[in-house]
């Protein structure tokens, strides 16, 4: 992708085009608009609004996802590209910025349509996406073009913002979404938007549970709190609904483990199985994970012994939802930041919260099996040196309900690249608090992606010297 594309592309999207996940991958293939000039302006702004927001779900289930779940640990890679990935051999030519910038200008393209209409729902939405958008590519990267980065004719090569600049400006754009969302009339698009309906209630929640990670990522746990209260509730979670037609609206997880790459990835040898054993086999008589466990592994898929994502009958089925934003996510980040700031109590609740809703089953828009499901209250005694909820034996209690918090996020938040973000955090958030997630190979822990060989190409403002994957990101160090 040139940096012309990057920064002056906004891409034509096809009518009628709503949650067919596959079938729409080439959405984001098309010709640069500059070619056509009045495409976009042709489109309504609802049939905008449904190809940005079908972008945004891709931009969750890619390979990049995949590699950031390797990259934590959770998954593994066994052959070709994905064994490679998961022992961190990457170059500058497996990354692309395509997708990402397209959408998050489609995503601003929303909000001037929405401006010159009036339609203040609307452009709120449309900056909750940009944030989506960005957010990831800041996180996966560092500091990357944004406040240049739709600006093409002012700026064909744009600077690359501080990291720390660009959560800022992240976060001042959900605060104007939150305003936007909270006027009195607008148009939210209820006939394309597959996530909410047009419920400006939950588009709200959800600004604010995006809010509340930002600021946790930024170590300002006070903020994260807040922003968490406000957050998604049990009935808000942002999903990303699928069926069962190949190529056409399948979960792409399910294409990639049991269609078109089966047996390059799997859980064997990766972290997650081996904690969820931990946590199965242990003293604490308050929790038996072996539901979940079977509802993400199934053993002997695709060789003998193997074990494999359960596209069978558990997570990774063709017509499972895909989880953007949750309210799991989002009590964990209150959970945590409680914690942090020394309210542990608080966070007791805060986290029993997220133990009812896995003791009730539902997950993720379905619901985990009866068998090997318990997680009964805890109390803030379970966490003291001989507590049944700390099994490091750790002498402090604030230390022990942190790595039981961080533990659940680790589980809940599974194939989302918000864990390769905590993989880094907590490296740097104090206390640290870390699970034992071993290293694929070498003795250097992964910690960014490498810019795209066309960005390199193309724009002279590119970090230099570039920096390599083991190279940590600003709000990371």
């Amino acid at each position: 992708m040139t940096t012309k594309y990057i920064r002056n592309t906004l891409y034509v999207l096809l009518i009628g085009c709503t949650i067919a996940i596959s079938g729409c991958k080439k959405l984001f293939d098309q010709p640069d608009i500059n070619n056509n000039p009045n495409a976009v302006t042709n489109i309504d702004l609802p049939t905008l609004f449904g190809g940005t927001l079908l972008g945004v779900s891709l931009l969750h289930e890619d390979t990049d996802v995949r590699i950031a779940s390797m990259w934590s640990g959770q998954l593994n890679g066994l052959n070709r590209a994905h064994l490679g990935y998961s022992q961190y051999i990457v170059s500058s030519q497996n990354f692309s910025w395509n997708t990402i910038y397209s959408v998050a200008g489609q995503a601003r393209l929303i909000q001037l349509k929405a401006d010159s209409v009036g339609n203040k729902w609307g452009k709120g939405i449309g900056q909750i996406l940009e944030v989506f958008a960005i957010q990831k590519v800041t996180d996966l990267y560092g500091d990357v073009p944004y406040s240049q980065a739709f600006d093409g004719k002012s700026f064909p090569t744009p600077v690359f913002d501080r990291q720390q600049d660009v959560y800022k400006s992240l976060l001042n754009v959900l605060d104007d979404a939150i305003l936007n969302l909270s006027a009195t009339s607008g148009s939210a698009f209820p006939t394309k938007d597959f996530i909410y309906k047009g419920d400006v209630g939950k588009w709200k929640a959800a600004a604010n549970t995006l809010k509340a990670r930002l600021n946790l990522h930024l170590k300002n746990y006070a903020a994260a709190a807040e922003s968490a209260r406000l957050g998604i509730g049990t009935s808000g979670d942002a999903l990303v609904p699928h069926g069962n037609s190949i190529g056409v609206d399948m979960n792409q997880n399910y294409d990639f483990f049991a269609v078109s790459r089966t047996g390059d990835t799997g859980f064997d040898g990766a972290y997650l199985p081996v904690l969820l054993k931990s946590r199965i086999n242990s003293l604490n008589t308050k929790t038996d994970e072996t539901a979940i466990y079977n509802y993400f592994f199934k053993t002997g898929i695709t060789a003998t012994g193997s074990l494999d994502p359960n596209t069978v009958d558990g997570a990774f089925i063709a017509n499972a939802a895909h989880p953007i934003l949750t309210y799991y996510e989002n009590q964990l980040i209150l959970a945590e930041a409680q914690a942090r700031l020394g309210m542990l109590e608080e966070a007791v609740i805060t986290l029993n919260s997220v133990r009812s809703r896995l003791s009730s089953g539902v997950f993720n828009g379905r619901t985990l099996p009866v068998a090997g499901r318990k997680y009964d209250a805890y109390t803030l005694s379970d966490f003291n040196r001989n507590g049944l909820a700390n099994p490091t034996g750790s002498g402090s209690v604030q230390y022990a309900l942190l790595y039981e918090i961080i533990a659940q996020r680790y589980i809940t938040l599974l194939m989302q690249y918000e864990v390769f973000n905590d993989y880094r955090r907590l490296s740097s958030a104090v206390p640290v608090v870390e699970l034992p997630v071993p290293l694929k190979t070498g003795s250097k822990k992964p910690n960014r992606f490498i810019y795209p060989q066309t960005e390199i190409n193309t724009n002279p403002n590119v970090p230099k010297p570039l920096p390599d994957q083991f190279t940590k990101v600003a709000i990371y160090n």
